[in-house]
């Protein structure tokens, strides 16, 4: 039997740009002046379909010079929250009747507009978050791939599904959405995870109540209005910026809501956890938690290894975006027989690293996201000067933003305190191992287990890390960052989250449940 599924082309990754061919780049200058002519604009809350203005507003700014405005949000109240929730649990009872078929062209519509608006979502997140042409490209290709894979996800859940034959009666086994959902984005990547998150959801069946990051605000409004402009029906999608002490509570802890998905650090997300798993009067079920949250990834590097592939590995996965990442490599641990060679590689490697305006095109690192981390990761950065050996970087870089430079430093302990804290910046621990076991013992002697990598040359050493060492995420001989959607379901394990598998086929089931229905005949 031919499915509507079988008539779509099979899913494949966006391709990424990298600014290479001149067209593409002239296409980013353009969009660069083009979201700048636009600094300032105001984005209401959307509730209902309804777009309300808010005097407590907040103010999106450009991490690279923070006078600059990118944009300014509506502030939401515990009123306007209220409002919401009951918006989205109206639009459920009739979203949650429509087709799967429909519900996913609603996510193919929002990416082929994404893709003709490509350069300009680019452009936005240059300004909106501070990354560089490759990084905003990068997220935005990653956010047109969540949509193309959730909504072909959708259609292969709402196939008959297989089931043991048993003589005298009719059986199948069916998935329904949850409810009004909760969905709480990160900044880092603001059109990616806020887009996969929230269509994962929406193409389910469930309606959502958006909040995104205070500092990507902006990117998420764009993406609320892409979805009306198609068509998305009021209230599936509701619009709810504001700060966490004012809303964050009320909406978790909301009786009417059915599950919260989230992505970002460990405090915030064991607090939404335990806040989640209270009934309130009259809650009728037990909520679900969707979670990723932080990581202290570790690369790996064997005797063995290539150490100039390995050199290259690291410094890519600890200073891409300005080490902004859960899964950016933020301990180097090395084997001994390799470790000054390694070290010495390193530190030329490192010194090649451009620090500046992320919206000038050879740039590779802008800046960290706002005063509060930078001020967070220069405090680490003085505790591991007392803690190791500072071979490079170390201290602010060039610029009105919020600029450092990339730092590594060496000789740090398995137990020092930035060699177990997630620090979320360009600083990279390099620790020394006496051998590969030791090395996957330090690898793993960390509350966190989201993502890591070993460079080796042995396949022994291969098989016993694919045993040992504990991540949701492992990669050999390359680096620790760029999982693709649909190659590398993403998700970690301990306090790194409940290893959800973003872009995987067992994601769309944290959104589903199965019900099973049985006819004698």
């Amino acid at each position: 039997m031919t499915t509507t599924l079988d008539r779509i082309a099979p899913f494949k990754n966006e391709a990424i740009k990298a600014f290479t061919d001149p067209a593409d780049a002239a296409a980013m200058e353009a969009a660069l002046k083009e979201v700048k002519a636009g600094f300032g604009r105001f984005y209401p809350l959307v509730i209902g379909g309804e777009r309300i203005e808010t005097q407590k507003r907040i103010r999106s700014i450009n991490p690279a010079a923070p006078s600059e405005i990118v944009g300014e949000v509506a502030s939401a109240s515990a009123t306007d929250a209220q409002r919401a929730i009951d918006a989205a649990q109206r639009a459920f009872e009739s979203w949650r009747a429509v087709p799967a078929r429909e519900r996913a062209e609603f996510l193919f519509k929002a990416a082929s507009l994404i893709r003709e608006r490509r350069f300009l979502y680019d452009a936005l997140l240059v300004y909106e978050v501070g990354k560089s042409w490759p990084e905003a490209d990068a997220d935005v290709a990653e956010a047109i791939d969540f949509l193309e894979f959730y909504a072909r996800e959708i259609l292969r859940y709402a196939q008959p599904q297989p089931i043991t034959p048993m003589a005298g009666e009719e059986n199948e086994l069916v998935y329904i959405p949850l409810g009004v959902g909760v969905v709480i984005p990160p900044w880092n990547f603001a059109a990616a995870i806020a887009i996969g998150m929230t269509s994962a959801a929406i193409v389910a069946g469930n309606t959502v109540v958006l909040k995104p990051s205070s500092d990507s605000a902006v990117t998420a409004a764009w993406f609320v209005d892409l979805m009306h402009e198609i068509g998305l029906p009021p209230g599936v999608l509701n619009f709810l910026p504001g700060s966490g002490s004012e809303i964050g509570d009320l909406i978790v802890a909301h009786p009417k809501v059915r599950f919260v998905s989230f992505t970002g650090s460990k405090e915030v997300g064991l607090h939404i956890n335990e806040l989640a798993a209270k009934p309130e009067k009259g809650q009728r079920w037990i909520k679900r938690v969707v979670a990723e949250m932080g990581g202290k990834d570790a690369i790996v590097v064997a005797a063995d290894a290539d150490v100039d592939a390995a050199v290259e590995g690291i410094a890519v996965s600890a200073f891409g975006f300005q080490g902004q990442k859960c899964s950016a490599c933020s301990r180097a641990i090395i084997e001994e027989p390799i470790y000054d060679t390694f070290l010495e590689k390193l530190r030329a490697r490192v010194a090649k690293i451009t620090v500046g305006n992320p919206s000038e095109r050879g740039t590779y690192m802008g800046p960290v996201v706002n005063a509060k981390a930078l001020d967070s990761i220069e405090r680490y950065i003085e505790i591991g000067k007392k803690e190791g050996r500072l071979i490079a970087g170390g201290k602010r870089a060039e610029g009105e933003g919020y600029f450092l430079e990339p730092t590594v430093i060496a000789d740090v302990s398995r137990d020092a305190k930035i060699a177990q804290e997630e620090i979320f910046g360009p600083v990279l621990a390099v620790i020394k191992a006496r051998d590969f076991e030791d090395a996957l013992a330090i690898a793993n002697d960390t509350e966190f287990g989201l993502t890591g990598s070993v460079y080796t040359s042995d396949e022994k050493k291969i098989e016993r890390a694919k045993d040992a060492f504990f991540v949701g995420n492992l990669y050999f001989n390359r680096k620790s960052t760029g999982a693709m959607v649909g190659v590398h379901p993403f998700g970690g394990f301990n306090m790194s989250g409940t290893d959800s598998k973003a872009g995987g086929r067992d994601y769309l089931l944290l959104y589903l449940q199965a019900k099973s229905v049985a006819r004698k005949i």
